[in-house]
């Protein structure tokens, strides 16, 4: 990373952390991670913004404040694998990779996925592994996970996830709740699962199957 990129996102992970309180380790997961190689080159001038901004395909490259939360609300010090459903840009793929040592990411969207490995490749990010597939099914080959993040809205958490979180594990998910959405951590403890609302949000919602 240059100096003006390395400034640009030290900037950034300093105006998340002001906004929402943020861990050394994913401050400085986000200051680590250059956004503007995740977005559209139309939106180059927007990477360093708290904004969303879309990315083809009808999907969004979540706001960096978003993505720094999501990562806080995993908690991730201590964990080793993380399986990320929706990868999306990459970015927060990127992001996890820098706390994990492990980073498995689902997207369902062939296109996504390929433009998202080849910024891995670019970035030499080599603990990341990738899968085109519907995340609803988890990636079972893997498992059990430290940690599994959704980056889309969900009506339900398949049973089958679950299953492939140990025990003691953290899935957090935006869930639909009526007409609202709302961040929700679920920890794993034995055969219960202790469910915990965080706060409002808004992202795209999870789809079945594969898009070519």
């Amino acid at each position: 990373m240059d100096r003006i990129t390395a400034t640009k996102t030290a900037r950034l992970a300093q105006e998340c952390s002001e906004k929402f309180s943020l861990s050394p380790e994913v401050k400085n997961a986000i200051a680590q991670t250059s956004r503007e190689l995740f977005v559209p080159s139309s939106f180059k001038h927007s990477a360093y913004k708290l904004d969303a901004l879309p990315i083809g395909a009808k999907q969004y490259i979540s706001s960096p404040l978003t993505v720094a939360k999501m990562t806080e609300y995993l908690q991730p010090k201590g964990a080793d694998k993380v399986l990320e459903i929706g990868c999306g840009s990459g970015y927060q793929a990127a992001v996890l990779s820098h706390l994990f040592r492990g980073v498995f990411t689902i997207e369902r969207i062939e296109m996504l996925m390929l433009e998202a490995k080849q910024r891995f490749r670019e970035l030499g990010v080599n603990n990341i592994h990738t899968k085109i597939d519907d995340g609803q099914n988890g990636w079972k080959q893997y498992a059990p996970y430290d940690r599994i993040l959704f980056s889309a809205s969900a009506k339900e958490i398949p049973a089958k996830l679950f299953e492939q979180l140990r025990d003691g594990g953290i899935l957090v998910a935006p869930m639909d709740n009526g007409s609202k959405q709302i961040i929700t951590r679920f920890v794993k403890k034995g055969t219960v699962i202790e469910k915990t609302e965080l706060e409002i949000c808004d992202f795209v919602p999870i789809l079945d199957g594969i898009q070519k």
